[in-house]
């Protein structure tokens, strides 16, 4: 037998046992073929949206009982509830005027503690909580009380029983809810939210519900605390006293500095009435809630919906504008502040970091750099916006020397010539700040269409996608390490011999001219390569491309790091006749010396973008 069946017959049963003998038959008083009750219930009295909702009112329980004008429970009757359809079915009355008690229970009563009573009058208890309650209910309880009659009326065959006023039962919780609202001056505070709890101080409730709907008991003033973390809304039975609800609530928040405050704030609820929703504002005023410092932790990354650059899926039009989309190796944390005012931070890195402090030295607020945000941290190509306190309200700020500035408004054009500074503990943001030498990156079709499946490709050149995009910023971050590692020079001193220019082996090229060209500014245009015809890589000038197999394995195949930087080497001003191309310096010394060492790059390991399994490669 099925669950539901088990609980049809159950009900049932129930109904079955409060009756007595079966009513005599006869001409006047034959059984009726059975009526049909369709259940519904209310939204809550004071609900915005307040209706009668469906009749799929999905109970995990059902009580019902017919009670006669003396509100004696009628015996002798069958009865079940159709969970499916929310309907009560009943057979076996004569005629009389009647009420039709439901008791409906969605969630698990079992938890609350309730008990519920079989009753032969209307004014028996009928449902019971615990009077020693120490927590918010987990189940919500409806009732209802609908008159009906069964009166004789004439048909073809006689008199015959029938039905007045079979229909709907709407039902109303004898439950009232509890709802929480916080309004915080500083959205940064709110999202810096460790724990939220509410205490409340001796809270008297009812704790019984009679047949007839009216309620009882008293509970034993038992205080309680619940976390508010788990929610806002919670279900309460109907307080029992002329006074108000009242309690504490305490929240405990975090500095971006490291520091814990507590914070109290007491509250007063005219009453929990059944029904109804009891709404609890509370004004968290903070300490920091004229800080002007941008703390950005998890909840707040969630709260201004941090978007990310370079994904799959952006389209070409974003991802190849340089104005859009480009950087330079040494600032891949790109920092600003809008037009309109709000903080804006752009993060090329398909690694994410940790604990970052943001400073900055605006002329119009201090000599001294102060500390404009902290990231508890910045996912990998994040591009957030988040709101900037000092541009909208009068705030305080920590100089670097620790001294606290009270600046008024500061207009969003006061950043355009602002200086920025950042700092982190992150081991990954020492190898960020060891990049001295910043090559400016950007990305091009060269007339490829990478919405095509084979990149439209036109010449040597195909569509470059987001995921080639992604990878360029891996290897360009690397090289440009790279080249002030000081294995690297040393490297190059060991091999001076090796190193020769465009008139040959005879063209020697000392170690100084190398560095030199490695490490001047340059600006370069990323393209992917066609192979199509027989071209694997391109380069010179401030072109630079590669077929994607090698893009894809430059971490751990000295054959794709080979054309990587044999196309560096024509960036570099090489030809073909130099150690720079065809010879040591491209196919030996720096393809096996960036594999060999790829364990101490920025980018370590291909596990970051994972680019050969992602279904949008070619």
């Amino acid at each position: 037998m099925d669950k539901t069946k088990y609980f049809l017959l159950g009900c049932a049963a129930l109904m079955t046992a409060c009756t007595a003998d079966d009513p005599a038959t006869g001409p006047d008083h034959r059984p009726t073929g059975g009526m049909v009750f369709s259940l519904m219930y209310e939204d809550f009295d004071n609900c915005t949206t307040r209706s009668a909702i469906g009749s799929d009112t999905d109970y995990d329980r059902v009580e019902f009982c017919v009670v006669d004008n003396d509100g004696d429970a009628v015996t002798g009757i069958k009865g079940l509830y159709d969970r499916a359809s929310s309907e009560i079915r009943i057979e076996g009355l004569r005629e009389g005027e009647y009420r039709l008690l439901v008791l409906g229970i969605r969630g698990n009563a079992g938890a609350d503690g309730v008990s519920v009573n079989r009753i032969g009058h209307i004014d028996d208890e009928w449902l019971r909580f615990p009077s020693e309650l120490s927590k918010p209910l987990e189940a919500e309880y409806f009732y209802s009380q609908t008159p009906f009659s069964v009166t004789t009326q004439a048909g073809e065959s006689g008199n015959e029983l029938a039905v007045v006023a079979e229909g709907e039962v709407v039902q109303r919780r004898i439950i009232g809810r509890a709802d929480f609202h916080f309004e915080f001056n500083n959205p940064y505070v709110e999202t810096a939210l460790q724990t939220i709890s509410v205490t409340f101080a001796s809270p008297v409730f009812h704790t019984t519900l009679s047949g007839n709907g009216d309620f009882g008991g008293r509970s034993s003033g038992t205080s309680f605390t619940i976390d508010l973390n788990e929610g806002s809304s919670y279900l309460l039975p109907p307080t029992a006293v002329a006074q108000p609800l009242r309690g504490e609530i305490e929240m405990t928040t975090r500095s971006y500095r490291g520091h814990t405050e507590r914070r109290t704030y007491g509250f007063s609820l005219e009453e929990v009435a059944a029904n109804r929703i009891g709404r609890i504002s509370t004004v968290a005023t903070h300490p920091d809630d004229n800080s002007s410092t941008v703390f950005v932790t998890e909840p707040a990354l969630e709260k201004f919906g941090v978007s990310y650059i370079l994904q799959d899926g952006e389209p070409k039009e974003v991802y190849t504008d340089a104005s859009q989309r480009s950087f330079n190796t040494s600032e891949p944390l790109q920092v600003s502040v809008t037009e309109d005012g709000r903080l804006h931070v752009r993060f090329y890195s398909p690694r994410e970091l940790s604990d970052v402090l943001i400073q900055a030295r605006v002329a119009s607020v201090d000599n001294e750099f102060f500390d404009l945000a902290y990231f508890d941290r910045i996912p990998a190509f994040a591009d957030f916006y988040g709101e900037l306190p000092m541009t909208l309200r009068r705030t305080f700020c920590r100089s670097e020397s620790g001294r606290i500035i009270e600046t008024d408004v500061v207009p969003a054009e006061a950043f355009a010539s602002a200086e920025y500074r950042i700092s982190s503990d992150d081991p990954f943001w020492a190898k960020i700040e060891a990049i001295e030498h910043g090559w400016n990156i950007s990305f091009s079709l060269y007339g490829g269409n990478p919405d095509l499946p084979d990149g439209g490709p036109v010449g040597n050149w195909m569509g470059i996608r987001p995921v080639h995009c992604r990878e360029a910023v891996a290897l360009f971050l690397n090289f440009t390490y790279m080249i002030d590692m000081p294995e690297h020079e040393e490297i190059l001193h060991a091999n001076v011999d090796r190193l020769y220019g465009n008139g040959g082996v005879e063209d020697k090229v000392t170690v100084e001219t190398v560095l030199r060209q490695m490490r001047q500014p340059r600006t370069l245009k990323i393209g992917l390569v066609y192979p199509g015809n027989g071209v694997i890589g391109l380069g010179g000038g401030t072109a630079f491309g590669a077929y994607q197999q090698a893009w894809f394995q430059h971490y751990f195949n000295t054959y794709s790091c080979e054309i990587m930087f044999h196309e560096l080497g024509h960036v570099m001003g090489y030809n073909h006749s130099s150690s720079f191309t065809y010879g040591p310096w491209a196919q030996e010394l720096m393809n096996r010396f960036y594999v060999d060492h790829i364990g101490e790059m920025p980018i370590d390991s291909p596990s970051y973008l994972n680019s050969s399994q992602n279904p949008n490669k070619y």
